[in-house]
């Protein structure tokens, strides 16, 4: 069991990267970072949470894909070509969805 110590926002320019299928993946921008700790103290870990509440390790994620990685692109060098972020107020399953991008 692990333990959230802290939560921040996470500045833009974050992604989460996911394998969607064999050559394919999906990014979605990151909201926020959570720090957790292990519950005997034995470590602890960042984990990136994406606008449409999935990440690594979770139990519950839907999406049908792995973590690949986060990866940062400045703000004004653009979005990742496999970006898909969702529609505000829409679930993953509701926002329009874009042909996937072959895996980086």
């Amino acid at each position: 069991m692990k333990r959230i110590v802290e939560i921040v926002p996470a500045r833009p320019g974050w992604y989460a990267r996911w394998r969607i299928g064999p050559d394919a993946t999906r990014s979605y921008p990151v909201t926020l970072w959570a720090l957790l700790e292990h519950h005997d103290g034995s470590g602890r870990e960042v984990i990136g949470v994406d606008c449409v509440g999935q990440w690594p390790g979770a139990d519950d994620d839907d999406m049908s894909g792995d973590f690949v990685r986060y990866l940062f692109q400045t703000p004004d060098s653009g979005a990742p070509e496999d970006v898909e972020p969702p529609l505000a107020g829409q679930s993953r399953d509701e926002a329009p969805h874009r042909q996937a991008a072959p895996a980086a």
